[in-house]
């Protein structure tokens, strides 16, 4: 990877907590709880992970989840996780993102969701100061499960909002489990003025896109993978949900890696991404989760200049285009916009002069 890559500022926005822990970590924690791990060793472990999650299957891809909760079980464990989980982040170039996790898959041994949360934001706080990077916290919850739990994850979220939490989003498995069997969390959110994500157009087909925006609310899609699915105006490029879009300048998160990874694009110079980025959606590129695609932001950017052929200016602008998309304040995105975004990229143009 060019050492270029890492130093510019970067913006993250889809980002799980639980698919970003170290290995090492994982083993300290697992060994000091009495858990079984598949490895004992970092680097194996990190095989591990990475070979259950290269399947081609987004609920392959979701197994490994399972051995990274065991550990995030109590408060020590998810301040650690979230600390070290910035302390990487600012290792990489990011100057800003929001973290995702579910509070109700962390209850196992009986803390309360509130507690969770709290844990996680002290974790998040303490790696913030030791960096200076910006970093928030975006309330996860899960497709499959009842709707009612939606809705306490919902009001939660929103009962954080001026500690640093700043989105709801709605994951898991699309495939038989539509965002509108939700639909009493998403019309709490949009009745409190809260920011709302939603995973659609991964694992199944423009309905998911089209019901998250219109039917949910979403202002920002995770993944949008088969919005390209949309090309329903005959010797035009984009349908009627595409245009939307694009009018209305919601963000996209896009994941390469793990779009391969989960089976979402069959091979990654097939992927949307650049094209989105050509026909000037507000796209900008995440890790999604660090651990199981073995990724880093910076990976991923590297990726995309050597696929698509990028260069500093589309970085900038994908840059750009994640903090415009961010949840925090207005006031704040302009002010990393202006004076960390821009500064950064001007510093590297002079320096390739």
């Amino acid at each position: 990877m060019e050492t270029w890559v890492q130093e510019l500022p970067k913006i993250q926005l889809h980002d799980h907590l639980d698919g970003g822990l170290r290995p090492g970590t994982i083993i300290e924690l697992a060994g000091e709880r009495n858990i079984k791990l598949p490895a004992n060793d970092p680097e194996e472990l990190a095989r591990w992970f990475f070979r259950g999650s290269d399947q081609g299957s987004l609920p392959k891809y979701l197994e490994g989840f399972v051995t990274t909760l065991s550990v995030m079980q109590d408060e020590e464990a998810l301040i650690r996780v979230a600390r070290e989980h910035v302390l990487d982040l600012a290792a990489d170039g990011v100057v800003y993102g929001e973290v995702r996790f579910a509070p109700i898959l962390h209850m196992q041994l009986g803390l309360d969701p509130s507690r969770v949360l709290e844990a996680v934001l002290e974790g998040i706080r303490s790696g913030c100061e030791e960096t200076g990077i910006d970093v928030r916290i975006i309330v996860c919850s899960l497709r499959h499960m009842e709707p009612e739990a939606s809705l306490q994850s919902a009001q939660l979220a929103v009962s954080f909002r001026d500690q640093g939490v700043v989105g709801f989003d709605l994951a898991g498995d699309e495939s038989g489990h539509p965002p509108t069997h939700h639909n009493d969390a998403f019309q709490y959110l949009r009745r409190s003025n809260f920011n709302i994500t939603i995973h659609a157009g991964e694992a199944f087909g423009l309905s998911s896109i089209w019901q998250a925006i219109q039917h949910c609310g979403a202002h920002r899609i995770g993944h949008a993978t088969r919005l390209v699915e949309d090309d329903t105006v005959p010797g035009d490029h984009r349908g009627t949900l595409g245009e939307y879009i694009l009018d209305h300048r919601i963000p996209l998160e896009m994941c390469l890696s793990s779009n391969l990874h989960t089976g979402a694009v069959r091979d990654i110079k097939d992927h949307p991404f650049p094209r989105y980025l050509v026909e000037g959606y507000r796209v900008c590129l995440n890790v999604d989760n660090m651990l199981m695609s073995a990724t880093t932001l910076s990976k991923e950017w590297q990726l995309a200049v050597d696929l698509f052929d990028l260069d500093l200016d589309d970085l900038e602008r994908i840059a750009i285009n994640g903090m415009k998309g961010a949840f925090c304040e207005h006031s704040r995105r302009r002010e990393v916009i202006q004076e960390i975004i821009l500064p950064g990229f001007r510093t590297m143009r002079l320096r390739s002069s």
